[in-house]
């Protein structure tokens, strides 16, 4: 059994893959264990068709990882469609793309943004043609990128990612990369299928599931797995909503149940934290900024090496509850209305509901939640005040908002790290905040930034700067009037970046800019400022 402490914890991989479907599904626009129960179905739907044992494995980390990377251009789909968790939710469950009335059907009705003025959503439209078309039609490919670094990041087989490429593979053809019928791998035939009536049977019963199995036959779906299905559905159903799906899918895990700990851990929460961070371009290097402030400043506190452990940890992963809210509102470069607001208010706790599925990861998600927390009752989401919040939470509830606030967000640019660290100091003397957690951070802030001295790619200090701005969705024409050079100049800088970093597309570069950390890692000092 994994340890259920903090410094010292372990886990299953399985665990550490299932917690990464738990954010598919809120990306999804789904209930959490959408895809634990699709991955069940998937499994016993195979049983049904005499699966190979090595198959079983494949289904298994492919079926819990199949949509894992439908957050990377959220950014994206948000700008062309509005809403994007409900543009992936109609996208992924509502529509039969491969015939063109649906596929215009569900245009209709997303692009520009649905229930925003026509006026506005006819201006987005006319800017689609262009820029827009080019973006979604990339999409498979970014989202396959995406996972499969992940799942390579974790050690998962070839033929597992073989199969996550594949997942955006229909059975007639008309899919991301055009293989047909049994040119796709049984083990992504199985999971499209079960993906989809796992959502119609929760909707409106195991008759709803058969009937869309039965109506996409042959088109999307595997026709001998559907008739297989429809024929078996009362029992490979049964029992998923008797009992907890999390226990059932992480004891049918087919290998021998490896588990993570020590750095490894470290490392696998690290990915996990800054992959979330994909979502948007304003986020991205704010998860190891907090944990390395978070961390130095449990340090300076005197927190013995299993919290500050625990801390560290916790802060890696602290955000991935904003999978959960759209990209519309992350986005966002006016004020937020109250509706929106208490969505943002939702984000924490849905961090700390994601890791307690897991008793290896529970206590790092108890820190997790209290980031927004603070002692005077005022914070999100549970009010907590006082000794109600942890040594942890308080110092994480620090780091976080100085690191914030020294990010560039799309209502406001980056604030000065001596306005932040006043502002700091004012929610101590408000009440707010805990002053020995403020002091430590705003000391671990003055005393630890490094100077690079090169950078991946043979990218240039300017050429990273600019990616930086490419991340966030900005156009050539705003980095020239944001760094006051020509836009040709700007030109010049992008179209060498790409050609340097061997990618294509905006997804694709904050991909790059992660893995080398060029959005937490800043390359140049802060004022100098005595504290403590």
């Amino acid at each position: 059994m994994p340890e259920t402490g903090t410094g010292g914890a372990t886990v299953r991989l399985a665990e550490l893959v299932a917690l990464l479907s738990l954010g598919t599904d809120l990306g999804l626009g789904q209930p959490m264990e959408h895809m634990i129960r699709a991955c069940l179905i998937a499994l016993r739907l195979g049983e049904s068709v005499a699966l190979a044992d090595s198959g079983r494995g494949v289904v298994y980390y492919s079926g819990l990882l199949a949509w894992v990377g439908c957050h990377t251009d959220a950014y994206e789909q948000a700008k062309w469609l509005g809403d994007d968790l409900a543009a992936k939710r109609d996208a992924h469950y509502g529509y039969d793309f491969g015939k063109a009335g649906p596929a215009a059907a569900f245009m209709v009705k997303h692009l520009g943004g649905a229930g925003l003025p026509l006026l506005q959503r006819a201006r987005t439209g006319a800017r689609f043609a262009g820029d827009g078309r080019r973006a979604l039609a990339a999409m498979a490919e970014n989202h396959y990128l995406a996972t499969d670094e992940l799942a390579a990041g974790l050690g998962l087989s070839e033929q597992v990612r073989a199969s996550l490429r594949q997942s955006y593979e229909r059975w007639d053809g008309k899919g991301a990369c055009g293989l047909r019928g049994d040119q796709i791998a049984i083990s992504s035939r199985l999971i499209n299928l079960a993906d989809v009536v796992e959502v119609f049977r929760r909707a409106g019963g195991v008759g709803a599931a058969i009937a869309v199995a039965r109506e996409r036959s042959g088109t999307q779906f595997d026709p001998d797995l559907v008739e297989v299905f429809c024929r078996r559905a009362p029992l490979i159903f049964e029992d998923l909503d008797a009992a907890a799906s999390w226990s059932l899918v992480i004891d049918a895990e087919p290998s021998l149940g490896a588990v993570v700990g020590g750095a490894g851990l470290d490392d696998a929460l690290a990915a996990i934290g800054e992959f979330a961070e994909l979502k948007s371009p304003w986020l991205m290097g704010h998860a190891r900024g907090v944990a390395e402030l978070a961390a130095e400043a449990g340090r300076g506190l005197g927190l013995p090496h299993g919290e500050v452990s625990a801390l560290r940890r916790a802060a890696f992963v602290h955000d991935i509850g904003r999978l959960g809210v759209s990209n519309a509102i992350w986005d966002k470069p006016a004020a937020l209305t109250r509706s929106e607001l208490e969505r943002v208010r939702l984000h924490p706790y849905l961090s700390e509901r994601m890791l307690s599925f897991s008793a290896g990861l529970a206590p790092f998600g108890a820190i997790a939640g209290q980031h927004h927390e603070r002692l005077d009752g005022s914070g999100y989401p549970r009010g907590l005040s006082g000794d109600g919040i942890g040594t942890a939470g308080r110092v994480l509830a620090a780091a976080d908002s100085y690191h914030a606030l020294t990010q560039a967000r799309p209502y406001r640019p980056p604030r000065p790290a001596a306005d932040v660290a006043a502002e700091l100091r004012a929610e101590v003397t408000c009440g707010r905040m805990d002053g020995a957690a403020v002091d430590a951070v705003l000391r671990a802030a003055g005393h630890r930034v490094r100077r690079r001295r090169g950078w991946p790619a043979g990218l240039t200090a300017r050429e990273v700067e600019i990616v930086r701005l490419l991340t966030r969705g900005l156009t050539a024409r705003d980095i020239a009037g944001q760094l006051v050079i020509s836009p040709k100049t700007a030109g010049n800088h992008i179209e060498h970046i790409y050609a340097k970093t061997g990618v294509s597309n905006r997804a694709q570069l904050s991909l790059f800019a992660m893995r080398h950390a060029l959005m937490a890692e800043p390359d140049l000092e802060r004022p100098g400022e005595k504290i403590g």
